[in-house]
């Protein structure tokens, strides 16, 4: 494996002190996750699990006397790992997307990825990864010969986004929309789109911003971008404009005008908001170079990440392949906008008639509480009532306490079970879908409808939904 650090390299980037001669080919923060080949930064654990492990040599504060392995002495492990973040930007003639948001995040950021990996090397880390330890990993291990790299940069307080673009310096930083999230944390929705604009703070010389233009907070994004190159995605009079979106049972048709130039082109998943990502990827990726006709053909590998609108058929009875449901698996993240867009997902699916115990087919939606709301919660869960599209929807059940709210606000005909918590309705599932049925999972993480997805897949036998 081509080595990623040199003991001297490292001793270089840190100012560190001891003994060098050594390479690295990745890097670990965690002892336990430590890989054969790793440099361990002690951040969590001890070097001692981190040499058990594999590890080549360990940055610390105090170097364990029993041990021969190379040790390198810091003033501070987490300023260290700063450090060969920065040496690691500075060496990189990457370009560099650096991806943030309300919603749509781990979406744009895949196929940012895919169109970027079919005309380079790319370097990316899983979508979870966007705080201050995830990101300044992610630059760290940035491979001295990759071509493009991609980044979620995200914020737990204000002032995140900036430090963190800092770090990075992309060439292009791309906001996909300002929505309803952590308002518990930043109070207003103005708050949220300052925190999320602040990663244009960062853009490297010559560096592009890239954001909705149709977004109630554009201008916000404009003023931040300042005098630095910028693209708008959206609708009619965008740079990069949605021109005709058709949706089929398992793909997205799009028709879209980039910078003058028509294309057409497939997502293999249905979904408009999906075609939306589609267009901020592109004009990210075109900004730092990449190919647009090559993209938009690329763009038919991309699927969603797990948990993010990923449509499976689950086969209910082995010996009768015709008696099957169509799963959309939704359960990492909800908040009112991706709901509404997840209720126009499935209004748009196909239930099959007379293949269950039910004769009639049905559009089935399991929801679970939104995260992160503030003191508008009640209200904006129970405003989940008025979404567009939820009348075409057969039935919705409900887990937890904040959702209780759009349960209480569902006609009777609509209103299926609620539940306190996720544990509590995955038992009855075999008694609440069948045969026939499109059934849509969404939830936040912390609600836990994850569980919900895993007891349908074990009523039958999973398997992709094109076959």
């Amino acid at each position: 494996m081509t080595a990623l650090w040199a003991g001297d390299d490292v001793i270089g980037a840190t100012g560190g002190q001891g003994p060098d001669g050594w390479q690295a080919t990745g890097i670990s923060i965690n002892a336990d996750d430590t890989q054969p080949g790793d440099l361990f930064i002690a951040v969590q654990g001890d070097a001692r699990t981190a040499f058990a492990n594999g590890a080549v040599a360990a940055l610390v504060v105090e170097a364990l006397d029993d041990l021969a392995q190379p040790q390198i002495i810091v003033a501070d492990t987490l300023a260290a790992l700063d450090d060969l973040a920065r040496a690691a930007r500075f060496r990189s003639a990457a370009k560099i997307v650096a991806v943030t948001g309300s919603v749509g995040k781990a979406s744009t950021i895949a196929m940012v990825q895919v169109i970027l990996g079919g005309q380079g090397i790319c370097h990316a880390r899983p979508a979870r990864y966007q705080n201050r330890l995830d990101v300044a990993l992610w630059l760290a291990t940035l491979p001295p010969l990759a071509d493009y790299a991609v980044v979620k940069i995200g914020a737990d307080q204000p002032g995140d986004i900036a430090r963190l673009t800092r770090l990075t310096q992309p060439h292009a930083a791309l906001v996909t929309r300002i929505a309803p999230e952590h308002l518990a944390a930043f109070g207003s929705l103005s708050a949220i789109a300052d925190e999320k604009a602040a990663i244009f703070q960062g853009l490297a010389p010559g560096g592009c911003g890239v954001f909705h233009g149709d977004d109630q907070h554009a201008k916000q994004m404009r003023k931040s971008v300042g005098r630095a190159r910028h693209l708008r995605f959206g609708g009619a009079g965008n740079d990069w404009s949605l021109q005709r979106v058709k949706l089929g049972e398992a793909v997205t048709v799009v028709m879209a005008n980039g910078c003058g130039q028509d294309y057409l082109f497939k997502l293999g998943v249905p979904g408009r908001h999906f075609a939306m990502n589609a267009l901020g990827a592109l004009a990210a990726a075109t900004a730092v170079g990449a190919d647009p006709v090559t993209a938009t053909l690329d763009l038919a590998q991309w699927t969603p990440p797990v948990g993010r609108g990923t449509r499976e058929t689950i086969v209910l009875d082995p010996a009768n392949d015709g008696e099957t449901l169509c799963l959309i698996d939704d359960a990492l993240n909800a908040n009112p906008t991706s709901v509404a867009t997840s209720f126009e997902v499935i209004a748009s699916a196909t239930p099959r008639n007379n293949v269950g115990r039910i004769v009639k087919g049905r559009r089935i939606a399991i929801i679970g509480d939104m995260a992160d709301l503030g003191p508008q919660s009640a209200r904006m869960h129970g405003e989940l009532a008025q979404c567009d599209h939820i009348q075409a929807i057969d039935q919705i059940h409900c887990i937890g306490p904040q959702i209780y709210h759009l349960w209480r606000a569902l006609p009777l005909h609509q209103r299926g079970q609620w539940a306190q918590s996720a544990a509590d309705f995955a038992p009855h599932v075999s008694k609440l879908v069948d045969a026939g049925d499109v059934v849509l999972v969404k939830g936040a993480a912390g609600s836990k409808t994850f569980l919900v997805v895993d007891a349908i897949r074990k009523l039958g036998h999973r398997r992709p939904l094109e076959e």
